[in-house]
């Protein structure tokens, strides 16, 4: 196309000032990209530590202390959501680890390994020693442990309400990721919990749910609620006692589109002067060709071209930019311990894309209009 080659040829002949714009898409496009992902990993991270090893709903009684009943209905209605993850009904209860002089109040929660394994990950977490929770065994966190020079073995003495004091061996010792977690919390077995409540087997101090998708939590709990308020049950709700934390997400998730729609307006307006000038440029060159026949539809159409060729190579070379920055955050963090992996949506950088092509091509319009408007016979009479 005669268009695509004369467009080619402008691109020639001032290579620093096409080198220079398709750099200012790579860097916009790589920014974008580097950006909007480490906000969405953040974010997932920040989910991940709060409320990746916690219940998202939980049922409880309407009365604080008093047990929940594990009833058919109770069973129906959780079953009944398709975006239920995993159902733990567990035990807690309130004991006071004694060591010489030192009483440490420690919260145990009972249940079964393999269902507390769903939600918590003991296996998965387990530092030392094994994760167990055999008759008379108890796992313990890691800043418990060290604190109180608790190894995998040794015996603890707990002190339980209305109860005489009782010895359980240490089996494994757990990182939840978190030291107030690691610091006074603990974990039995459900029949241990349930002889120190003196409940039945049917009755929990709570039964825990994580969702698919946390953040579908709200339309469960209303869903449930107006099914078991009968039964003098609440369901409690994650985003309810997290509003900090998701004002704190939102607040993320605004600054990074601010950015984002500022380096595409920067990147946008910088083709568009570039183009423009070269508009100006090669008004002389665009009036002659004009003159010799060429339409104004195929003159318009070669800033088009020109945008169109320093927007993809400035997209390829953006995402390829961005790509190298994520993997160096990714890999300089890992190596301090304290960063977290970002991960690239292949969606989100189809859209970064798409954005950058159609900014692109969305600058052309001024000077592609001007060229069109372009009287042939004006510029070779003005020189």
């Amino acid at each position: 196309m005669l268009s695509l080659r004369i467009a080619v040829r402008f691109l020639r002949t001032s290579p620093v000032q096409s080198g220079l714009i398709i750099a200012g898409i790579a860097v916009g496009i790589a920014v974008q990209i580097f950006v909007g992902s480490l906000i969405t990993s953040l974010q997932a991270n920040l989910l991940n530590q709060t409320i990746g090893s916690a219940s998202h709903v939980t049922i409880v009684a309407i009365k604080d202390g008093d047990p929940v009943t594990y009833s058919d209905l109770v069973k129906k209605t959780v079953r009944s959501s398709s975006l239920v993850r995993t159902v733990v009904p567990v035990r807690t209860v309130t004991a006071v680890f004694t060591k010489n002089t030192q009483n440490v109040p420690l919260s145990v929660t009972g249940g079964d390994l393999t269902n507390l394994d769903t939600i918590y990950k003991l296996t998965a977490r387990t530092q030392r020693g094994r994760a167990s929770l055999g008759n008379g065994e108890v796992m313990v966190g890691k800043d418990f442990a060290d604190k109180y020079a608790v190894s995998p073995g040794d015996r603890i003495s707990l002190n339980l309400p209305r109860q005489a004091p009782v010895n359980l061996r240490v089996s494994g010792v757990f990182d939840l990721g978190s030291s107030a977690a690691n610091a006074r919390s603990a974990f039995t077995g459900s029949g241990f919990a349930q002889r120190a409540l003196g409940i039945s087997s049917d009755k929990y101090s709570a039964i825990q749910v994580q969702m698919t998708d946390p953040f579908e939590s709200k339309a469960v709990v209303a869903d449930w609620q107006g099914h078991l308020k009968v039964q003098g049950i609440k369901v409690n709700d994650w985003q309810v006692e997290n509003k900090d934390l998701l004002s704190a997400l939102a607040s993320q998730g605004s600054s990074s589109y601010m950015i984002q729609v500022f380096v595409l307006v920067a990147v946008a307006l910088g083709i568009a002067s570039t183009l423009a000038i070269s508009a100006v440029q090669k008004t002389r060159q665009i009036g002659i060709l004009k003159a010799l026949g060429l339409s104004d539809s195929a003159a318009g159409s070669i800033f088009l071209w020109q945008a169109t060729i320093m927007g993809v190579v400035g997209v390829v070379g953006g995402i390829a930019l961005g790509l190298l920055l994520t993997t160096g955050f990714t890999l300089g963090t890992a190596k301090s311990g304290s960063g977290f992996p970002i991960v690239v949506q292949p969606s989100f950088i189809a859209i970064s894309a798409g954005i950058g092509l159609t900014v692109a091509l969305l600058s052309s319009v001024i000077p592609t209009r001007k060229t069109t408007r372009l009287d042939p016979i004006e510029v070779i009479q003005n020189g």
